[in-house]
């Protein structure tokens, strides 16, 4: 409830920028980065805002926050459109005070960098932020790695310097994958899913650049940034670093006991008893098939949706459709109906062959894959193991 009117609230407030055009040669601009928190998934990145002060403009005192990161979660088939990649944020300001307020309920901390900018380059970049909020556009198609609260403002404040903003050389040594599992590291299940639908591309190396998409990156990158203008002169980028809110400590809930790896193995050794009990009084339980290879299919079908049909950068190709695939819902077809046991047979052998081999290349395979993967692909490497023997017998 509190986030519903939290939510309307900025929509209220967020007001036409038509008052003010002409900022003082004291106005300040600085960039906004607010630290990760576990309120929702999108806080755990944390995230970049722009803050334009000016105390004796000539109409009334300017203090907005200009927030790229607006999204609304009731319109309809939100969650359709988020999976298919047709996610769109907006542009919005708002009262510094409020921005202060949201970000102390979350329990946030936030660090100030004012931008050492002439005043042209001040007065050009809040020219481009009144633009950019025009109901004509401020709207974005969001890419969480590519275009997203942080990548925005980057690009904006590059592009309105007069100059070149040059970045101290700092490598970073990781890939997409390495960055956002280290965002929900204590979020086991979040890095499961991560893990299972982003495919090879994730695991390339980062550019600087590209590490701006997480906001604690681009903070870094300006603390050692420079500004060559024209003339060849030097000057910082960041003109005075600031803690604005200090974050209460909060207490260390730790991790779930049952997390991805820990359910995958007792899954795994749950499917290993009952095959050894099917072994010994032989017998079959055709019904664990159908419930294992049907939850597979499902699960096959939302990754068939975001490999071949969604618009989100860097999930295919993906190796995880080896093990998991729409096809695997058809054969509960061939489990169930007896006489389609020979092609039954011919698909455990298929699929007994694949998962063998995705096993044993495991280490070679150019794409991370989660270590509860393997139990998981283990129980469904049993089961059609087991019928390949039976059907043998």
């Amino acid at each position: 409830m509190k986030k519903k009117c939290l939510f309307w609230g900025f929509l209220i407030l967020c007001f036409a920028a038509e008052a003010q055009t002409f900022l003082s040669e004291n106005a300040k601009i600085s960039l906004l980065t607010t630290t990760p928190t576990d309120n929702a998934v999108y806080t755990l990145y944390g995230h970049t805002s722009i803050r334009v002060q000016d105390s004796i403009a000539a109409n009334q005192k300017i203090d907005y926050v200009y927030n790229y990161g607006m999204f609304d979660p009731s319109i309809p088939y939100f969650m359709y459109r988020f999976a298919k990649g047709e996610t769109d944020y907006w542009v919005a300001y708002y009262d510094y005070e409020l921005f202060v307020g949201e970000r102390q309920w979350q329990n946030s901390s936030v660090y100030e960098q004012v931008l050492n900018l002439t005043p042209q380059e001040t007065q050009n970049l809040w020219q481009a932020l009144i633009i950019n909020v025009q109901p004509e556009n401020r709207q974005y198609r969001y890419n969480f790695f590519f275009d997203n609260c942080a990548t925005r403002p980057a690009l904006l404040i590059e592009q309105m310097v007069n100059g070149q903003i040059i970045y101290a050389e700092q490598p970073i040594n990781k890939t997409f994958r390495d960055i956002i599992n280290h965002c929900t590291r204590d979020h086991p299940w979040l890095t499961f899913g991560c893990d299972l639908v982003l495919g090879i591309p994730t695991d390339r190396m980062v550019t600087l650049h590209e590490s701006f998409f997480i906001p604690e990156y681009l903070q870094n990158a300006f603390s050692n940034a420079w500004i060559i203008d024209p003339d060849g002169i030097k000057r910082p980028l960041v003109s005075a670093e600031y803690l604005l809110i200090d974050a209460m400590e909060d207490e260390d809930v730790g991790k779930p006991f049952f997390t991805p790896l820990v359910s995958s193995m007792l899954l795994l050794a749950f499917i290993l008893w009952i095959t050894w009990f099917e072994w010994r009084k032989k017998k079959y339980f055709r019904w664990i098939d159908c419930l294992l290879f049907f939850m597979a299919g499902i699960a096959g079908c939302i990754l068939f949706f975001l490999c071949f049909l969604s618009e989100h950068p860097s999930i295919w190709p993906n190796i995880s459709v080896v093990w998991l695939h729409p096809f695997h819902l058809i054969t509960v077809v061939l489990f169930i109906v007896k006489k389609l046991n020979k092609v039954a047979y011919s698909y455990h052998l298929i699929n007994f062959v694949a998962l063998l081999l995705m096993l044993f290349a495991w280490i070679f395979i150019p794409q991370h894959l989660n270590m509860a993967f393997i139990p998981l692909i283990a129980t469904l490497l049993l089961r059609s193991g087991y019928c390949l023997v039976r059907n043998n017998k």
